[in-house]
């Protein structure tokens, strides 16, 4: 089933652009870093490159940076070479990265005030190549330049006047693919749920909703992209409404919840059964037809005397 979005998203979104600089602390290697051996010619290799520094001094800007890419993948869709967020969360998810900014600036600070003494510690701890490092360390000022975290967040509009449809082709194709890509994205977050919480569990704790909910709040909040998201998120909060409030997780709750997480996996299914929502099918009686193919698979399995197996994949439960 196609999905197309429509160019008036444009007014509910706004673009943002995460620019995240780390200095790799590497340059490349150079001949005559190996004056005493013969090296092929420059033809037929090309040297790589050498650490100046650990790698562990600078890995917390790799962390922060990951942790700056889950805010906005949890609010945002790919777009555009960043994410598009909706403008009415844009200030939340500006102050989520307002406070990964400021961790990330705290460290910058820490690690330029013991440059020097990283690098030297770098330097003793490969006794026989001190030379090769020393020769390449670059100065304190440069490294600062290099380590950066910061974002733009901006307002896309359609181009106006005579040549609007020429000017405005390449960006009508981006904003039409944001129904897919979302839908790909919830797709891909339910299958990273299914590895993490659900494989091989006969009974999980409310924890393993977590996931689950992040996924509804997203549908929830970017329900302008195309028609069928919306009822996707309520078929979510339905299945959560009919989850106790307390205790372990399982029988036919378990079932159910991982009859939703194989929906929502396949993206072509998803769409087709929100189309039906969309046409007047209730979310209970979809809820009811997950549980009811999985109990059916449990029950053949067990009539044969086979074994369930626990797959790594999500199973279609019959439904596509």
């Amino acid at each position: 089933m196609e999905l197309k979005t429509e160019a008036k998203v444009l007014k509910c979104i706004l673009a943002l652009n995460l620019d995240v600089n780390i200095w790799s602390a590497q340059t490349k290697l150079k001949p005559e870093d190996f004056v005493h051996s013969e090296l092929p010619p420059d033809k037929l290799v090309s040297l790589g490159h050498k650490r100046m520094c650990d790698p562990k001094e600078i890995r917390i800007f790799s962390t922060l940076k990951a942790r700056a890419f889950n805010v906005l993948d949890k609010s945002g869709i790919r777009f555009l070479g960043g994410w598009a967020i909706p403008e009415a969360n844009a200030v939340d998810i500006t102050k989520g990265l307002q406070e990964i900014a400021h961790e990330f600036n705290l460290a910058k600070e820490q690690f330029i005030k013991r440059y020097d003494e990283a690098v030297q510690c770098w330097i003793k701890s490969n006794p026989g190549w001190e030379k090769i490092i020393a020769n390449s360390v670059v100065s304190v000022d440069y490294v600062a330049r290099k380590i950066a975290f910061n974002w733009q967040i901006y307002k896309v509009n359609n181009p106006t006047g005579k040549k609007k449809n020429v000017l405005e082709t390449g960006l009508q194709h981006e904003v039409g693919k944001l129904g897919c890509t979302l839908f790909g994205e919830i797709s891909k977050a339910a299958n990273e749920t299914w590895q993490r919480s659900y494989l091989g569990k006969t009974k999980i704790t409310r924890k393993a909703l977590s996931p689950l909910k992040t996924i509804q709040q997203k549908l929830a909040d970017l329900s302008f992209i195309e028609p069928r998201v919306s009822p996707v998120a309520s078929l979510i909060q339905t299945a959560f409404d009919k989850v106790p409030t307390r205790g372990t997780i399982h029988g036919t709750t378990l079932l159910m919840l991982q009859g939703l997480l194989s929906l929502l996996s396949n993206t072509d299914a998803l769409t087709k059964y929100a189309q039906e929502i969309l046409d007047g099918r209730t979310h209970e009686s979809v809820l009811d037809c997950l549980i009811q193919k999985k109990t059916k698979k449990k029950e053949k399995s067990k009539q044969k005397g086979i074994p369930e197996l626990q797959v790594t994949q999500l199973e279609s439960l019959g439904l596509w």
